[in-house]
């Protein structure tokens, strides 16, 4: 004899089983895909943890370079070379496309690890490691791009060698203007990365790189400029504090603290504003939602349910065993 779910001796009901639906299903949200390939919250596993932090500290050595020897032809390369701003910007935004789509899940940048962190797609102990090869490849990268300069293949590179000893800062503004352009620059790169983070590399990669390529082209109008350039007359923007501390926190001009206010407080500041915006949480310390209202998705049924297509229509107690005539 069939019986159908909603009998009352059945033990079936649309609470009971709505909880046990509910519990995998929490658990699924947390179970998200890690840069390292591993899914979980407890980040890659012991034996994955190399090749992470060997591919941080390559897509962070790679970063540094590309930085410094950009940094070198803008100071060098209007006087010395006849570069113009339209070649400098175009080499900018090819040396970022580059970057983004040769880095192999790498984020060479610790306000990105940070955001992984706030969002509970990684955990403590794989950000730190992250953030500790960053700040290695970025060394690697100062010490290696100064070795290669030594060498002296073009007259550029003479004349960067003759100016070693003159490091320039960066920071030619006020410490509360400079933040406040960090914090904005980060804001907006954070805000795309959020917004193309489910997009394909085809349309995410050209994006970012497009976008730091305007930010340079606006902030250079203005007196400031996203280019790794001691020559503008305020600041280079980096959002970027692991490439900011290896690039001018040496220079002459300002104390460690003013440095650290401006290149890491301000892209802080702007990494989690665009989380808040953008999701109205932090999942990692709090999930209540402060911009945004969401509906429960698990509702409760009410009345009778609808039999469904394995169910079958049961005759009453009193017509069976009748025949019809």
């Amino acid at each position: 004899q069939l019986r159908s779910p909603a009998q009352p001796g059945s033990s079936w009901s649309p609470r009971a089983n709505g909880r046990s639906e509910r519990v995998p299903l929490l658990l699924l949200r947390h179970l998200r895909p890690l840069p390292g390939g591993q899914e979980g919250i407890r980040g890659p596993a012991p034996g994955r943890r190399f090749p992470s932090f060997a591919r941080e500290a390559a897509g962070a050595a790679q970063l540094g370079t590309c930085c410094l020897e950009t940094r070198m032809l803008v100071e060098i390369g209007p006087w010395a070379g006849g570069f113009g701003p339209d070649l400098l910007l175009t080499l900018l935004f090819l040396l970022f496309l580059v970057h983004r789509a040769t880095r192999d899940g790498a984020s060479a940048n610790p306000t990105v690890s940070l955001q992984e962190l706030l969002l509970a797609e990684a955990s403590l102990p794989a950000t730190l490691l992250k953030l500790a090869a960053q700040g290695l490849g970025m060394q690697v990268a100062c010490t290696l791009t100064r070795l290669y300069w030594a060498w002296e293949l073009n007259d550029l590179h003479v004349l960067k060698n003759l100016m070693a000893e003159r490091y320039s800062s960066a920071l030619c503004t006020t410490v509360p203007h400079g933040a406040l352009v960090e914090c904005a620059c980060t804001f907006f790169f954070h805000l795309t990365l959020l917004r193309f983070q489910n997009s394909l590399s085809f349309y995410r990669v050209p994006a970012v790189a497009l976008l730091v390529t305007i930010m340079a082209y606006t902030e250079s109008g203005r007196g400031l400029s996203v280019l790794p350039s001691a020559t503008g007359p305020f600041m280079s923007a980096f959002f970027n504090p692991a490439l900011a501390a290896s690039v001018t926190f040496h220079c002459s001009g300002h104390t460690l603290l003013e440095y650290a206010q401006v290149y890491w407080l301000g892209p802080l500041t702007g990494m989690v504003l665009a989380v808040l915006l953008y999701h109205g949480q932090l999942p990692c310390l709090f999930q209540r939602n402060l911009f945004y209202s969401q509906k429960n998705k698990y509702q409760t049924l009410r009345g009778k349910p609808a039999p469904g297509p394995t169910d079958t229509q049961m005759p009453p107690e009193e017509c069976r065993g009748r025949e019809p005539g």
